[in-house]
């Protein structure tokens, strides 16, 4: 018997719908971090990781204020790989220690999410008991993020989509696929899982 909750990640590529499966999980009281959204915390908050990327982008990747300077951060990584690989070695180390101290203050709940958008790419799959990837083609995902950011182009998501591992890998490696190509109804999908994941599998 586990004496700790079950830990499961989810991940999908940009585009695919991992925020709305997730909103669904949330509404069904599960503990959801995000760690997209808590990496661009921490590049503020965490003294350890904001003096890793002062020394490796500039001082000017900050504001005097403190808060990120992601214009610069975006134009020194956007298409550079180096860099890229560079600030996601930084982030995801000081990520995966916030994720420990998360997982521990809900341990007394069923099951937790883990979401993020490189949980392969970054290795951090190895951290959770089971996968989840949200599936959408990727003309579909592009027409969503296009719909959704309006300062991204057609030629700037797909060269994100190129950053991330590619679909089949994902599917391939998966323990469970959610399909979200706007044909198959995501929420009764979400519901089988959820009972998967309270019953202990």
């Amino acid at each position: 018997m586990m004496n700790r909750p079950l830990q499961v990640g989810i991940t999908g590529g940009i585009g695919s719908g991992k925020s709305l499966v997730c909103h669904i999980f949330l509404c069904l009281g599960i503990p959801v971090y995000d760690a997209d959204s808590r990496a661009k915390s921490l590049m503020m908050t965490d003294k350890i990781l904001r003096d890793q990327i002062k020394k490796e982008f500039g001082a000017m990747s900050y504001y005097g204020d403190g808060t990120l300077n992601r214009t610069h951060i975006r134009k020194t990584t956007f298409g550079n790989p180096d860099k890229l690989s560079t600030l996601n070695k930084l982030v995801h180390p000081r990520v995966a220690v916030d994720y420990l101290q998360w997982a521990d203050a809900h341990k007394g709940d069923a099951y937790l999410l883990r979401e993020a958008a490189l949980l392969y790419e970054a290795g951090s799959y190895t951290s959770v008991d089971k996968m989840i990837v949200v599936s959408a083609p990727e003309d579909l995902r592009i027409k969503r993020v296009m719909q959704r950011d309006l300062h991204l182009t057609e030629e700037d998501i797909k060269i994100i989509i190129k950053s991330q591992w590619p679909e089949q890998e994902k599917l391939r490696r998966a323990d469970f696929i959610l399909c979200n190509d706007d044909k198959h109804m995501v929420i009764p999908q979400v519901l089988e899982l959820h009972g998967k994941f309270i019953a202990g599998l």
